[in-house]
């Protein structure tokens, strides 16, 4: 099964961030944006050498400084109302976590406790049951196990959604397994959780009609990719837009993803990705995603 996984080097990635935060630094003078809702998302909380791996030390930083600033930290469920009723609350952002890693519930899990803040989990059901594997690694971290969900999802801090089975790019599966991916991780979770699961995560962000199509079909009300940019009434709940928070980030970088510096995607992001994934249209609309998203993939760096 094709799967994705890290792509751009650490350093050149974090060399452009920093380039992009102090342009919008100068353009803004420091001032957030505080239209919308926008997604920050994550993959790994530890200290170890890990391209998605964000120190917990800068994790509690950056958490703290949400709460100094005043934003409200919503469930992605909540989040999803408050762009139906049309309506959003100036600083107000959603957390995720893409893959399901042990360490967020050992390191992040006690910063959003203490702080009050929900977050969503994405896990990809074939892994988590060791079924499958992540090949981005040589040796895998360690993933939550089956007890430690449901165990965590009813203490209500985390809440667990579908990423797939297996992780693997949609675009370069045929119907039936793109159906099977998308449909089965929903019925895989809801059997263990007992309970309704209605967010999707598209792996790596990359998807095309066919697949939002299949996530509709399989009864998910909402789903999020990992193009840039801030989410406003009117927006296609099956195409949320995100930003990742990346191992590198400053303070300074945190603030300008937070505050709309990093809304749009990197220069020749979209050639990239039509080169390695076969994404054919990179420049979808502001109010919807046509064909498919050019977002950075849900187990890298941008």
């Amino acid at each position: 099964m094709p799967d994705v996984g890290a792509t751009l080097p650490t350093p050149l990635k974090a060399g452009v961030t920093r380039g992009r935060s102090a342009w919008w630094l100068a353009r803004s003078g420091g001032r957030l944006d505080e239209r919308g809702i926008r997604i920050l998302f994550y993959h790994r909380i530890s200290d170890d050498e890990d391209a998605l791996a964000v120190a917990p030390r800068r994790f509690r930083q950056q958490m703290e400084l949400l709460a100094a600033e005043g934003y409200a930290v919503v469930d992605l469920g909540a989040a999803a109302d408050l762009l139906l009723a049309g309506s959003t609350p100036r600083r107000t952002v959603a957390v995720n976590f893409d893959d399901g890693y042990y360490d967020v519930a050992e390191n992040a899990l006690p910063v959003l406790e203490k702080l009050g803040f929900p977050a969503t989990v994405f896990v990809p059901t074939g892994a988590i049951d060791g079924t499958t594997s992540f090949s981005w690694y040589r040796q895998q971290p360690p993933l939550l196990g089956w007890e430690d969900i449901v165990e965590l999802d009813r203490g209500g801090t985390l809440r667990f959604e579908a990423h797939t089975v297996t992780h693997p790019n949609l675009l370069a599966l045929g119907a039936e397994a793109a159906r099977d991916e998308i449909a089965g991780s929903k019925l895989a979770l809801e059997a263990k959780l007992g309970r309704r699961v209605e967010a999707f995560c598209y792996p790596a962000g990359l998807f095309g009609t066919r697949d939002r199509g299949l996530v509709a079909d399989a009864g998910f009300r909402l789903a999020v990719s990992c193009e840039p940019g801030v989410n406003r009434p009117g927006v296609d709940l099956l195409t949320l837009r995100r930003r990742q928070i990346d191992a590198r980030d400053s303070l300074l970088d945190f603030r300008a993803k937070l505050g709309g510096g990093h809304d749009s995607p990197l220069p020749l992001r979209g050639v990239y990705r039509r080169v390695r994934y076969g994404q054919r249209n990179p420049t979808p609309s502001r109010r919807k995603l046509a064909r498919v998203s050019p977002p950075s993939p849900s187990a890298s760096p941008e």
